[in-house]
């Protein structure tokens, strides 16, 4: 597996949080097909779409493009420097652990976005 680093890692009680930078795709798109509504949503923001693309042009959240749109719009971002190596990407995924069971909740091109989706799960369990 291609190298992983674990970026930002809370505990608070029974429950961790933390965000993993990962260059795995095929993890990456495990992720992606495991994630929520609210996550979905979170990372339309984040790839800031609406700025991006004329409303007409993006698929209805709810219609069955929008996954693959998302997806492409989402490796697009995570693309690092083509000069570098065309394909390499690296992805950004936010874990929340209950008594040690791991569920990958999030997925981004960034960290910002991670750190700010991971945050928001620990505001959350407080």
């Amino acid at each position: 597996m291609p190298q992983q680093e674990v970026f930002f890692e809370q505990k608070t009680g029974d429950r961790r949080v933390e965000v993993l930078k990962t260059y795995d795709r095929s993890y990456a798109r495990e992720v992606f097909k495991g994630i929520g509504d609210d996550a979905r949503g979170a990372l339309a923001a984040a790839l800031e779409l609406e700025k991006n693309y004329e409303p007409a042009d993006i698929p209805d959240p709810n219609g069955s493009d929008y996954d693959d749109f998302l997806w492409d719009e989402l490796l697009e971002a995570a693309r690092e420097d083509v000069r570098n190596d065309p394909n390499l990407y690296s992805f950004f995924v936010v874990s929340e652990a209950t008594l040690a069971h791991p569920q990958d909740v999030y997925i981004s091109p960034d960290w910002p976005s991670a750190e700010a989706y991971a945050k928001m799960l620990i505001v959350a369990i407080h």
